[in-house]
């Protein structure tokens, strides 16, 4: 990334939101040398030095730059889906300033060399901030455990397998008993394999499509499973993407318990259910499967109370050849770096959560779990921040994306909110 310009930036007449202190109100932000020198009430154009950029935002809303902790990228290896700088421009379209790259690429993200270069990758043509998330298991084969301690020298933010669960017991007791002496966070993708071999949620619009369907049972004999190793070792646990009213049960519980436990959702499991798929539609052929209203009911329910711990997009681009084929060979996964935003702020249009709140789950959290700089407005900070128009009514189209691919399960969807300037590193990289 090119180094921050001199002139120093000023964001004024906005309406700040800050997770880290719980404000929301107004105020501005002063930028300089890629860090905030100055941010409240205070900053207005009075205050300002006469070489600085001034931008009124006119009541609009600016919070820290999203962090989104699961995005599939292409490169290496499969870049006819996605490149670091194609996803890094439909992250700066989004809001997105920090990317966490899973490390589902051809060659697996499982060596030092290879979460360097993804931790170094530095250019013009990289607009955000991407860090690496390295595999679990050598090669994502799920039967040898990678070097967690070098990887985590090397940057590292967290291990996973990706689109699949370490599915060994012994493996996975391993990797969370050797990683608590690195304070390492393993990142679950909590859908037992053998009972998660269909393409779509079981119930009765399965049977009436005639699909093989996975079992929500799949997913909780996972969670409490894993919990119960997360209980003999106290490693760190987080299950990427929870969807169904009785593991949300079972997590509750492992949190009062104390557990090292934590949980993410996407917005597809709290703004779709499984109707999505009723035509066939592939773009809504997930993994794990949209769910049943009453468990979607239950997710809202969950960000609610406090629960789920972070809102990630889980953008997993695949190319239209993957996506245009009958509903049982298509390829699970949507994109949604540009959508996450928008879709998250229904949330907040339809008065599930504060707009504070939803900011939280999209900002400080996954900054705080993943151990990342960022997700709050205040001096010396780094200089990573979204401006966006919360209100404005705005209908997703797919063929607008940034994207590389364009499987999307909310084109044609009407939303409200747009970002309208993405700030990383005091430099701007976005202003639509």
């Amino acid at each position: 990334m090119s180094s921050a310009p001199a002139r120093p930036l000023a964001l004024i007449n906005a309406r700040l939101i800050d997770p880290t202190l719980g404000y929301d109100g107004p105020g501005g932000v002063l930028i300089a040398d890629g860090r905030m020198v100055a941010v409240g009430p205070q900053v207005t154009a009075a205050s300002l030095p006469a070489t600085a950029r001034i931008v009124d935002c006119a009541g609009k809303v600016v919070a820290p730059g999203l962090i989104d902790s699961r995005v599939f990228i292409g490169e290496p290896g499969f870049e006819h889906k996605e490149t670091l700088a194609s996803a890094s421009q439909a992250a700066a379209a989004g809001g997105v300033t920090t990317i966490v790259a899973m490390p589902n690429t051809k060659p697996v993200v499982d060596s030092v060399s290879l979460v360097e270069y993804i931790a170094r990758r530095r250019g013009d043509d990289i607009l955000v901030n991407v860090v690496p998330m390295a595999a679990a298991t050598k090669g994502l084969d799920g039967q040898e455990m990678t070097e967690v301690g070098l990887l985590s020298a090397a940057g590292a933010v967290a291990f996973s397998d990706g689109r699949s669960a370490i599915s060994d017991a012994n493996v996975l007791w391993k990797i969370l008993r050797y990683g608590r002496m690195f304070d390492a966070l393993v990142v679950q993708h909590a859908e037992e394999p053998s009972l998660s071999k269909g393409v779509m949620n079981a119930g009765e619009l399965a049977t009436r499509l005639g699909l093989s369907s996975n079992s929500p049972y799949a997913e909780l004999i996972q969670i409490e499973r894993d919990i119960r190793i997360v209980e003999a070792t106290g490693g760190r646990l987080h299950f990427a993407q929870v969807t169904t009213a009785k593991s949300l049960d079972v997590i509750r519980a492992a949190k009062a318990a104390g557990l090292p436990i934590t949980c993410g959702v996407t917005p597809p499991y709290f703004a779709l259910n499984e109707l999505a798929v009723s035509d066939y539609r592939t773009f809504a052929k997930l993994s794990p499967p949209l769910r049943a209203e009453q468990d979607r009911l239950a997710v809202v329910a969950a960000l609610q109370e406090g629960l789920i711990d972070v809102i990630a997009s889980g953008h997993d681009p695949q190319d239209p050849e993957s996506k245009r084929l009958p509903f049982a060979q298509a390829e699970f996964g949507a994109v949604g770096l540009e959508t996450l935003l928008p879709v998250s702020l229904e949330l907040y249009h339809n008065g599930h959560l504060s707009l504070l709140q939803v900011i939280d789950l999209l900002t400080r959290r996954p900054a705080n779990l993943f151990r990342l700089p960022g997700g709050r407005l205040a001096v010396d900070a780094p200089a990573d921040l979204v401006v966006f128009d919360a209100d404005v009514a705005v209908r997703i189209d797919a063929d607008k994306l940034k994207s590389k691919s364009k499987n999307t399960p909310f084109d044609g969807h009407p939303t409200q909110g747009r970002v309208m300037m993405t700030v990383v590193a005091g430099r701007v990289v976005h202003e639509g």
